[in-house]
């Protein structure tokens, strides 16, 4: 990640992918949607190796942001822990299983949006 990228990362962006990491999310890939989605900003997406992993990443996303003062306006999929989302109106969390990943293609989809390297 080269200083430019780090600087156009807003803090909630920050800290949501530093607790995905904190778990061990599986090959997060951090998508600058602004000016390609009137929905969202950004997508961070991982993976989680079942749905167990998948539910600790999200719980402590969800940790993490409250402690920073942010809260989620909506999380869904927890239950079944394949997909798992957490919205954060400017950003959108996706947490998956990786059969499930591999099926959505989330990255292809949005395959306009840069791609931020995540280390």
């Amino acid at each position: 990640m080269n200083q430019g990228e780090e600087g156009q990362r807003p803090a909630e962006v920050a800290v949501a992918l530093e607790a995905a990491l904190e778990r061990n999310a599986r090959e997060p890939v951090l998508l600058d949607l602004r000016g390609l989605s009137d929905a969202t900003d950004w997508f961070l997406i991982a993976s989680g190796d079942s749905d167990t992993h998948s539910r600790a990443i999200a719980d402590n996303i969800v940790e993490r942001m409250r402690e920073s003062g942010f809260r989620a306006a909506g999380v869904e999929g927890k239950a079944g822990a394949t997909w798992i989302l957490l919205d954060y109106i400017t950003l959108v969390i996706h947490v998956f299983l990786p059969r499930v990943r591999d099926y959505y293609e989330l990255e292809r989809l949005w395959g306009d949006a840069p791609a931020l390297a995540v280390e």
